[in-house]
């Protein structure tokens, strides 16, 4: 059963990392018909002994081939059938009459709400899934009452609740999100839910019905209405949004500094809820029914104490499970659970790693996507490595010692998971657990968990208390500059190889192969993505949608220029795209960030960028006026002021030279106001910054305009603006990138940073079409993804430009 599991699990993989889907169900088929086929002939040949004759290992190895190609068919199967259930490409971006219920859990999202929507299937050419944005607009009436009220913010709006119907009038799109290495893939998290659109509604919507319509429903509208409760009864609760993330799995209320916290200490899997809080649940229930039945001897003849200790365990996990929205890591403890208990029940003992073999399966089968998230292989690792050192070479104890075992074992198994997903591992994860762990699921948890079914939720105060006592001691250790060690995202082939070191350590003592595994695991740490040689540089120029992030690396240096748009009022491009790209690259440092003008989808992502990561100098075009350099102390973290990038001379990093092209230095800072808002020339005092190795010079050129470039063509030598490659001004804007300034630069690639369906038309065809016409080859972020430039360190080995949906195609892509 395990080999089976282990190979389905394969089989699944590669069709989730597959760039399309084109006849993989066939071969699938064709090889599990061959496994079969094979299997069948082995036995004709040699009878029931076969096994025995032809070695252990070939039927072992057939029934492993038939469960990697039933895994890739039915993982393939699925993905064919869910990408079916697509928006029509004649109603993508048109306004629709909808009808249908409002399904899981809704969230507040700025200033409006999120929520998928149950479409009702009188809707020809929309999926019966989609996701929904929603910002009410206020009534006259309502508007009214808020100025006589002098109200600062408009009167609340009621959230829609879980299993309402509504009609409502929306516009809907075909999923698309940002690609950008070692990037959340926000298309591959919609699938995986099964959302196959996304959308907006626009106007207030009709209510048609409040009740909702089935089971699951309910239980969606119970969680809502725990979570209203909850945060009802801690108004001003510092960690209500911790205990609601305990309650029903909604982690919206944990805020940023929150989460940097847990990742630092390592605890972020105690506000996930997972297998150990489902346990803890069952074993609390389970307790309380054993306790009960044995208090009636003649119920006790007929049904033993340990059955309906298992039943009350599995009844009470269920329960819990249904309100914490059941997601993978639930999943797979509550199948844990129900095979144990079902094995009690019908008098079997199944070995524990059957069992987790047992609950991979059905999750894989229930969802083949689920391989896409770092929620299922920690889970399964986490419990695997418990099986390990608990019925390995590890004999089981009671007590604290045997607890600390498998907490410093599992700190030491999960690294690699840790370091390819996040990048990071925390060195005081295993001191912070033995506080937190304990602190969480036998405190704070209950308490939750207790003060549900009350009328009143006294219960909340103490738990709200012990969340605060908890974080009070976690804060100091997410301080200290050691807390944790950071680095690159390890390639796939050291990967596998240190979570082969990591299954070797753990195996029994005189296993082979032990001397070699501390080896593979140092080299997991001590590994850096290679660099440009000196003389040459690469450039990534991000996925950020309508705004601009670029990231420029030397041989031992790094500059960022521009740092992307906010993404509302709740997050930005630099918390979500740009350092995440950073930490990914092993980048601990930047030598410099250059910030083209104040424009804020070039420069809101600034103040996370600068508290995220260390920046030696930052330098920003239009910081002239006295006005302006206020505003920009108000943009970034601290009050930080940068310099005048037109006062900088050029400077040369590894035999790379940057030069300010633009804006011409002026003399001295002005102190006239620059008024009170934009004029329509802000753009034109954007920092011009080039850079030039051995093979060629890449143009930077924020949000310049026409009479800017025409400025750059009178006053600089043709030589100082050719450029092999050129990010278009302005995103492609009409406004920029005249004929004279195309022809002056002549590069052989141009790049256009725009946002996807963004409503200025970027970048404009006319801008495309004059750009080709000059012989240049067209990139766009917003299609193609982040675009990779290598300059190479030899002048005859020229450019090389590569964008990461071709680099790494995944067959959801654009459907």
């Amino acid at each position: 059963m395990r080999i089976i599991a282990l190979a389905f699990l394969a089989g699944t993989v590669l069709v989730q990392r597959s760039a399309a889907l084109d006849g993989v169900v066939a071969a699938a088929a064709l090889g599990l018909v061959a496994a079969l086929g094979l299997r069948l002939a082995l036995v004709l040949a040699w009878g029931r002994g076969s096994a025995a004759r032809a070695g252990r290992w070939i039927p072992i190895a057939l029934a492993a081939l038939g469960a990697l190609a039933a895994g890739a068919g039915w993982a393939a199967w699925r993905a064919e059938v869910r990408l079916s259930d697509e928006l029509a490409g004649t109603l993508d971006g048109v306004e629709l009459q909808l009808r249908g219920r409002v399904a899981g859990l809704p969230r507040a999202s700025g200033s409006g709400w999120r929520f998928d929507f149950e479409v009702e299937p009188d809707t020809p050419g929309v999926p019966g899934l989609v996701q929904l944005a929603w910002r009410p607009e206020r009534t006259a009436v309502e508007a009214k009452l808020d100025a006589e009220a002098d109200s600062a913010s408009p009167l609340p709006l009621a959230m829609p609740r879980p299993g309402e119907r509504w009609a409502l009038t929306v516009r809907l799109w075909r999923p698309h999100g940002f690609a950008n290495p070692s990037g959340f893939d926000y298309e591959a998290w919609l699938l995986e839910r099964g959302v196959r659109a996304t959308g907006s509604v626009r106007g207030t919507g009709r209510l048609l019905d409040e009740l909702p319509a089935t089971w699951m429903q309910h239980v969606h509208r119970v969680r809502a209405t725990v979570r209203e409760r909850i945060l009802a009864a801690l108004p001003d609760g510092a960690h209500a949004g911790l205990l609601v993330a305990l309650a029903v799995g909604d982690q919206q209320g944990i805020d940023a500094g929150q989460w940097e916290i847990f990742r630092r200490t390592g605890v972020a899997h105690l506000v996930s809820i997972s297998g150990l809080h489902v346990a803890l649940v069952a074993m609390f229930c389970g307790g309380l029914a054993g306790a009960a039945w044995r208090r009636q001897p003649a119920l006790v003849l007929r049904v033993p104490v340990q059955q309906v200790h298992a039943l009350g365990g599995l009844a009470g996990a269920t329960a819990y499970a249904l309100l914490a929205g059941m997601g993978v890591p639930v999943l797979r403890a509550w199948l844990m659970l129900l095979v144990g208990a079902l094995a009690l029940i019908g008098g079997r003992r199944i070995p524990p790693s059957r069992v987790l073999a047992i609950a991979l399966l059905v999750v894989l089968v229930v969802d083949p996507w689920a391989v896409l998230s770092a929620g299922f292989w920690l889970s399964f690792g986490a419990v695997a490595v418990i099986l390990a050192v608990l019925g390995g070479r590890v004999a089981p104890s009671a007590g604290w010692r045997a607890a600390l075992r498998v907490q410093l074992a599992i700190s030491f198994a999960l690294v690699p998971l840790l370091l390819a997903q996040f990048q990071a591992v925390p060195l005081l994860s295993p001191l912070a657990n033995l506080v937190a762990i304990p602190l969480v699921s036998f405190v704070v948890t209950p308490l939750v968990l207790l003060a549900i079914p009350w009328p009143i939720p006294l219960l909340l105060v103490p738990a709200d208390f012990a969340a605060g006592w908890m974080m009070d001691f976690l804060a100091p250790l997410a301080a200290l500059e050691r807390a944790m060690i950071e680095r690159a995202a390890p390639p796939p082939w050291l990967f596998g190889g240190a979570l082969a070191a990591v299954a070797i350590l753990l195996l029994p003592r005189a296993s082979p192969g032990r001397l070699a595994a501390p080896a593979l695991l140092a080299a997991l740490l001590s590994w850096q993505p290679a660099r440009p040689q000196e003389g040459g540089f690469r450039a990534w120029v991000l996925d950020v949608g309508q705004g601009l992030a670029v990231h420029v690396q030397t041989r031992a240096h790094d500059l960022l220029y521009d740092s992307g748009p906010p993404f509302g009022s709740e997050s930005d491009a630099g918390e979500r795209v740009v350092l995440p790209w950073l930490r990914a690259a092993g980048v601990r440092r930047l030598d410099r960030v250059v910030l083209s003008h104040p424009d804020s989808d070039h420069v809101g992502g600034a103040a996370s960028l600068l508290a995220g990561l260390p920046v030696g100098t930052v330098l920003a075009g239009q910081a002239v006026h006295a006005r302006e350099r206020a505003a920009w102390a108000a943009r970034l973290a601290h009050g930080r002021e940068p310099a005048d990038c037109a006062r900088v001379p050029a400077w040369e990093r590894d035999g790379v030279r940057f030069e300010i092209l633009h804006p011409a230095p002026v003399r001295a800072p002005s102190k006239e106001p620059a008024g009170a808002g934009a004029s329509p020339h802000d753009n034109d005092a954007s920092c011009v910054l080039r850079v030039v190795g051995a093979a060629g010079a890449l143009l930077l050129t924020g949000d310049i305009g026409t009479a800017a470039e025409a400025k750059l063509i009178a006053r600089q030598p043709p030589a100082s603006l050719s450029a092999a490659v050129v990010v278009s001004a302005h995103h492609g804007s009409r406004s920029s990138s005249s004929a004279a300034f195309v022809d002056a630069t002549l590069p052989e690639h141009a790049v256009h940073s725009a946002g996807s369906r963004n409503s200025f038309g970027h970048p404009h065809p006319e801008v495309w079409a004059r750009w080709a016409e000059a012989g240049a080859r067209n990139w766009r972020t917003d299609a193609q993804g982040a675009i990779r430039i290598d300059f190479a360190a030899a002048p005859e080995e020229g450019v090389q430009v590569n964008a990461e949906r071709e680099m790494q195609p995944r067959y959801w892509h654009g459907r």
